[in-house]
């Protein structure tokens, strides 16, 4: 399993990387498009639809993309309906099981388009927007040391667990690490953009909740898996499950990262 992890990993990291760099920015947006359609294939597996609906409900993710990127008066009611989602999905993760009433198939279904829809649109447009590419950068090193800070902090001092009904694995020592790594990657960044003393504040700030908020979208993922019974979202990368698994975090993440650079930072 490991090998296999190894192996996945060094063949589509450089491919994500190439692909978020090098590519012009509606090729990008449409190998981003996409990535998210087939993980809305894999959350119709987690909603337990059989071939035929996935089908249909791929489609409907498809035209809800589509609406968003042809329609800009769209665009912004997307971000917010996603920001008070990820609002919601807090509650229903710490409440969790007693809260699985409420994460039904017709309410999975919803979901999933209130995840996938508002993180492609939030990860194109962030591409598309001034020093880019730098914040495409720093949103994957968020993401990216927000998981490896809490897996070496987990291994090394794990003892309390974080939310043990829905991911045993995660402790409150890992998620601190996480976030330890993430408010590095902040100032970090903040001395590369050379911003103001506050803004920098601010940027480290946006950088600790956008940890926060990448670890909830894994725990939301963690819990549909566990209420459909299943262990990865799909088996397409061999060693890591689905896409689902692969870009549960990003998905939260991105909206949260992207409306406070342009709400609150002024980035």
């Amino acid at each position: 399993m490991l090998k296999q992890r190894v192996i996945t990993a060094l063949v589509l990291g450089p491919l994500a990387l190439a692909a978020v760099f090098l590519l012009p920015q509606s090729a990008f947006e449409l190998v981003l498009a996409l990535v998210f359609l087939y993980g809305s294939w894999e959350w119709g597996n987690l909603c337990g639809l059989k071939v035929p609906s996935r089908l249909v409900y791929l489609t409907l993710h498809a035209a809800a993309l589509a609406l968003v990127a042809l329609v800009p008066a769209v665009q912004p009611v997307a971000l917010w309906l996603a920001l008070l989602f990820w609002v919601v999905a807090l509650l229903l993760v710490k409440g969790y099981p007693t809260t699985a009433r409420y994460s039904q198939v017709p309410l999975r279904m919803l979901m999933g388009f209130l995840v996938l829809v508002p993180s492609w649109y939030a990860v194109s447009a962030l591409r598309a927007g001034d020093d880019g590419l730098v914040l495409m950068l720093m949103l994957l090193m968020l993401v990216w040391g927000a998981d490896v800070g809490a897996y070496a902090a987990g291994k090394t001092w794990g003892r309390h667990k974080l939310l043990p009904a829905v991911s045993p694995g995660k402790t409150r020592e890992g998620a601190a690490g996480g976030l330890a790594a993430c408010m590095l990657v902040g100032v970090g960044f903040a001395f590369w953009l050379e911003l103001t003393p506050l803004a920098s504040v601010t940027l480290v700030m946006l950088s600790l909740l956008t940890g926060l908020v990448s670890v909830l979208g894994d725990l939301l993922e963690s819990m549909l898996k566990r209420e459909r019974g299943i262990k990865d979202s799909g088996q397409l990368l061999p060693g890591h499950g689905g896409v689902l698994d692969r870009i549960d975090s990003l998905t939260a993440a991105a909206p949260v990262f992207f409306a406070g650079l342009h709400f609150v930072t002024g980035v």
